[in-house]
């Protein structure tokens, strides 16, 4: 069966509802999704959380669901606030579970829009272009628990890409629930202590993921995740 073709405004309405809505975060939400914020309501918040515990878990996923979906700032501040709220454990399982469906969300209205026709239009190439598209695509796995593993890899970033190359949704949404697992739970456990970082009047150290005894676990998962990529170059090289 033929799908029906879209027009080229329905292409463009997905990310441009998404760019609007981003522009429109930054510009209006910036200064409220913060860690001052969080310190601020920091009672109001404990207070809610163990008055209408559930609740505040459902709220908590939806509103950190819409920030990534959105691609809207305080992305980080939200991965604290699960830690703060709701300890490392099971903070963590609700960071990444947000994360990942919000992930998803733009990922599915990034490729409906135009991830599709420019996948389509990659494949149909010649050249560098089809390359580039043909090694992607012999390396997805590796290449896409890859850029969720690297922190320096911004996380909207590795929400379209994926969609502008034609990666399956459900080997998006694989690699990005595990993939993200090691980052949030770095997050977490920080936002878990900030009881403490609020009693003395500091601001959380949100570099600790670079120390090297949390970096290079995580560099080594991310060498682990281009073994296949550097097997598959070692051997075509061999000519095995």
């Amino acid at each position: 069966m033929i799908s029906p073709r879209k027009s080229p405004v329905n292409r463009i309405v997905p990310i441009a509802v998404i760019a609007v809505v981003a522009a429109a975060g930054w510009w209006l939400l910036g200064d409220y999704l913060s860690f001052d914020t969080l310190r601020d309501n920091r009672d109001a918040l404990i207070g809610v959380r163990d008055a209408h515990y559930v609740l505040t878990v459902v709220v908590f996923i939806a509103v950190y669901v819409g920030i990534v979906a959105f691609s809207l700032p305080g992305a980080t501040i939200a991965t604290l606030t699960g830690g703060f709220l709701f300890a490392t454990f099971p903070g963590a399982v609700f960071n990444v579970v947000a994360a990942t469906i919000g992930a998803t969300l733009i990922f599915t209205a990034a490729r409906w829009g135009l991830g599709e026709r420019l996948a389509a239009r990659m494949e149909a190439s010649e050249g560098l272009v089809k390359r580039i598209k043909a090694g992607i695509d012999a390396n997805q796995w590796s290449m896409l628990f890859l850029i969720r593993l690297v922190p320096a890899v911004p996380f909207f970033v590795a929400n379209l890409v994926p969609a502008l190359v034609g990666v399956p949704l459900y080997r998006f949404v694989i690699t990005t629930f595990l993939g993200i697992i090691p980052g949030a739970i770095v997050y977490t456990s920080v936002g878990a202590g900030l009881g403490e970082v609020f009693a003395r009047g500091e601001t959380p150290d949100l570099g600790i993921i670079f120390e090297p005894h949390i970096l290079l676990p995580i560099l080594g998962l991310s060498l682990l995740a281009l073994l296949p990529v550097i097997l598959k170059a070692v051997r075509g090289k061999k000519g095995i």
